[in-house]
């Protein structure tokens, strides 16, 4: 706590102080970094990593907002077969699409219910697309070229937030009824007022004045992983902290399955591992195949608990004995 309130203090420091009245905070020039260029290394570095932890510490004040977003998130997703869209430009976009990407290795949430529409496109990943984040135009033509409607999710990130593209498409998506969530680094931001849910992360004038991919990305990297880890959670893809959904691609997530099965299902290593082999390495399938049940009734019981291993498993140990299991020999 006393490392919060001092971080707390230096950014309200920073904003007094350094203030230069330009109207995004992201666009200020800091005086905390008057003369940087002069510095030795080292008091460089440790100024840009103070700069770093007042970025995490400006999550804090969104907590509320990221929590209202993702059960928002979960609730739709689970209620039919609607995608999780990630908008953006520059930085912000890539930031998207690293966090995106991660959601079905890490929790098999399908690859084809997961968008990102890109300012400039795919090249836009690895590479400066030069003005494509002012192409209004295109950002709302994407949003209806991919028929976006009320059972998907839409989340638009930019730091300045006020990115044309990011918001015209935000926009878009809010009018043909899609959730829609914002996520910019400036107050009052056009992008912010355009989505049902707002999500400000005040970061503040940058170390060096408008390089968002400092302070504001660090932040929106923070928030993005709250925000889809506790929606992945809230869907039933996290058990004891454990990534029961994990997609067992290699050697050493093959390994962290079987652990995962056997001290879950509270069975040898061995029976872990021929639980897996016969659920297809399906590790909340696996762990009531360790407990009992065949395959078949497994996966029905995991149907009728939305997916969550600890109702399943709630559900298994109160049914009367011989009726919930259906054991092969």
């Amino acid at each position: 706590m006393v490392l919060y309130w001092y971080l707390v203090g230096a950014k309200v420091n920073e904003t007094k102080e350094g203030g230069r009245g330009h109207p995004m905070g992201t666009e200020d020039v800091s005086d905390r970094y008057r003369g940087v260029d002069t510095w030795p290394d080292h008091e460089i570095l440790a100024g840009l990593y103070e700069a770093q932890l007042t970025a995490i510490v400006a999550v804090g004040p969104a907590l509320p907002a990221i929590a209202e977003a993702a059960r928002t998130i979960s609730e739709t997703l689970e209620a039919g077969d609607g995608r999780l869209i990630f908008v953006g430009a520059g930085a912000s976009g890539r930031l998207s699409v690293q966090d995106g990407v991660e959601l079905t290795p890490t929790y098999s949430f399908p690859a084809n219910r997961i968008l990102y529409l890109l300012a400039g496109g795919d090249a836009a990943l690895t590479g400066s697309v030069e003005g494509a984040e002012d192409d209004a135009e295109t950002g709302a033509a994407l949003i209806g070229e991919h028929a976006v409607g009320a059972a998907d999710v839409v989340v638009g990130v930019a730091a300045s937030g006020t990115t044309r593209f990011t918001v015209a498409a935000v926009e878009a998506a809010r009018a043909r009824g899609a959730v829609t969530i914002g996520m910019a680094n400036n107050r009052d931001a056009p992008l912010l007022k355009a989505s049902q849910h707002a999500i400000l992360l005040d970061t503040g004038a940058e170390p060096v004045a408008g390089s968002t991919r400092m302070k504001a990305g660090t932040a929106q990297k923070v928030a993005l992983n709250l925000l889809t880890t506790l929606a992945m959670i809230r869907l039933g893809g996290v058990h004891d902290g454990m990534m029961v959904d994990v997609q067992m691609s290699n050697a050493k997530l093959r390994d962290r399955g079987r652990r995962m099965v056997a001290q879950i299902a509270d069975c040898d290593p061995a029976a872990a591992a021929d639980a897996l082999e016969r659920t297809g390495n399906r590790v909340k399938a696996a762990v009531l195949v360790a407990r009992g049940l065949d395959v078949q009734s497994a996966d029905t019981l995991l149907a009728e608990a939305g997916g969550r291993l600890r109702q399943a498993l709630e559900r298994l140990d109160q049914a009367p004995a011989g009726t919930a299991t259906n054991a092969t020999s």
